[in-house]
C-alpha cells in the first residue's frame, strides 16, 4: 500500500498556489466584508473558530479536487467530469461519490507495457498473461488455491506457476 506522501505527490504542482490563492481569497472576502467589524481582533470566538475551519476547508477542497484530478486520470476514469463533480456538489458529497465509485488502478503489461483493468487477466493488446488463471475455463485463481473454483479442475505447480514460488506448509 501507498503512503500518504505517495498520495498527496500526485496532486499537480499548479493545484497548490491555486488552493493558496484560493484560501487568501476567501481570508480577504471574510476579513473586508465581514458583517459587523473589518478587525478580527473583535470578532466573537465562534466566529474566528468557524472562520478558521471555513478557510481551512476552502484551502483542503482545492487541494482534493486536484487529487481527484490526478487519481482519475491515472486510473482511466472520466477525470475532468469527476473534477467537476467534487467541485460543484455541495458539502463533500462529490468527494465521497468518488471514492466509494473510483475504478481500481491500472495494470501495466510486463512484455509491451500495455495498460489494463486490473481485473483482467490476459493482456488486451499482445494476449500475454497478467494474472495467474485456470488452464481449463481460463478464468482469474489465487495463487493458494488448489482446485479453480469455477470449474473443480485441480491446479498444479504448473498450471497455475504462482502456487510453486508458495511455500508449501500454506494452504
Amino acid at each position: 500500500m501507498k503512503s500518504f506522501m505517495d498520495e498527496v505527490r500526485i496532486i499537480p504542482r499548479i493545484v497548490w498556489p491555486i488552493a493558496l490563492l484560493a484560501g487568501g481569497a476567501f481570508a480577504y472576502l471574510m476579513i473586508h466584508y465581514a458583517p459587523n467589524s473589518p478587525n478580527i481582533s473583535q470578532w466573537p470566538t465562534i466566529a474566528i473558530i468557524g472562520f478558521a475551519f471555513s478557510l481551512l476547508y476552502a484551502i483542503v477542497s482545492v487541494l482534493l479536487s486536484g487529487y481527484v484530478y490526478a487519481d482519475a486520470r491515472r486510473r482511466g476514469m472520466r477525470y475532468v467530469m469527476w473534477t467537476l463533480l467534487t467541485i460543484f456538489v455541495i458539502y463533500g458529497i462529490g468527494f465521497i461519490l468518488y471514492f466509494v465509485l473510483r475504478d481500481p488502478l491500472l495494470v501495466h503489461c510486463p512484455k509491451c507495457n500495455a495498460t489494463g483493468r486490473s481485473g483482467f487477466i490476459f493482456c488486451p493488446l499482445c494476449g500475454a498473461e497478467l494474472a495467474a488463471s485456470c488452464p481449463a475455463c481460463k478464468r482469474a485463481v489465487e495463487p493458494e488455491w488448489k482446485r479453480c473454483v469455477y470449474c473443480g479442475i485441480e491446479l498444479d505447480a504448473t498450471a497455475n506457476p504462482l502456487n510453486a514460488a508458495m511455500p508449501s506448509g500454506r494452504m
